[in-house]
């Protein structure tokens, strides 16, 4: 992992893993800073820390935002030891402690064609289950300065986060928000995803950086356009699926690409099937 931390609003830092275009952010309060995601794996999570204290020395506290690999297979390396608190949604921290095995291997199969060393790192990694969970809101304190940690709903996955820094004016979204390719839909609920996005569009105004979770840290109109385009892909799943039409033409009307589109479509049709 190459470069490090870039401030992007007042002691709000975000580093980009190059690899999968992950971003890490570091929020620093005058007696805590706290780190949200953690990467893929203890190499990068190594690497990580480094960069951490080249910012700051504050004592830690972390986030995941959600249970998938790429923002949470970190944690042993930056919270393990010393034992430090790290926060998500119950149902991220409860996939982490109580289905490891399945998360690790979901992840190789998934990166081992296209980034086989990283997948390797994968099978190898220590899993360290969230401390603290989050059901719909919790506020934290970090010196000076006010954090909100909030689950706006099902979208990406079950148990999103997303962390609002008011007084910097930085909303970190997690994979709620894509900038450097289509959202992934694999573990998605296309049909609440854009109810989500509106509630995480309520924490902003204007000037407000929002940081995806992956790519470059876009504006509120980015979000607002996003949000669009879930909304159409929700409304022309429901009408495809309320015609009887394939999954595979609503997919070739549908915003993000025929893969991603078909992907979210096969989700939506089940569940409004209410199969799992």
């Amino acid at each position: 992992m190459t470069g490090g931390f870039v401030e992007v609003a007042d002691r709000v830092h975000v580093l980009r893993e190059p690899l999968l275009r992950v971003n890490v952010t570091l929020v620093v309060g005058d007696d805590q800073a706290l780190l949200v995601d953690t990467l893929s794996s203890a190499a990068q999570a190594t690497q990580l820390a480094a960069a951490v204290r080249a910012v700051t020395d504050r004592p830690l506290t972390l986030v995941n935002t959600h249970h998938h690999y790429d923002h949470c297979f970190g944690n042993a390396v930056l919270a393990g030891d010393p034992p430090r608190p790290v926060y998500a949604h119950a149902l991220a921290a409860a996939a982490l402690r109580e289905e490891p095995e399945r998360l690790r291997r979901e992840a190789y199969d998934e990166v081992r064609e296209e980034h086989p060393a990283l997948a390797a790192e994968l099978a190898d990694t220590p899993l360290l289950a969230p401390t603290h969970t989050v059901h719909t809101e919790t506020a934290l304190d970090l010196g000076g300065r006010r954090v909100l940690l909030r689950h706006p709903g099902r979208g990406h996955t079950d148990a999103d986060l997303v962390v609002h820094v008011p007084d910097a004016d930085v909303l970190v979204a997690g994979d709620l928000v894509e900038q450097s390719g289509p959202p992934a839909f694999e573990d998605s609920y296309p049909l609440q995803w854009p109810d989500a996005v509106a509630d995480l569009l309520r924490l902003t105004a204007v000037g407000t950086v929002v940081v995806p979770g992956h790519g470059d840290p876009v504006d509120v109109e980015f979000v607002r356009a996003q949000h669009a385009e879930l909304a159409k892909l929700a409304w022309l799943i429901r009408a495809g699926h309320t015609g009887g039409a394939p999954p595979e033409r609503v997919a070739a009307e549908a915003p993000f690409g025929a893969r991603a589109a078909l992907i979210a479509a096969r989700r939506g049709y089940k569940e409004l099937d209410g199969t799992p």
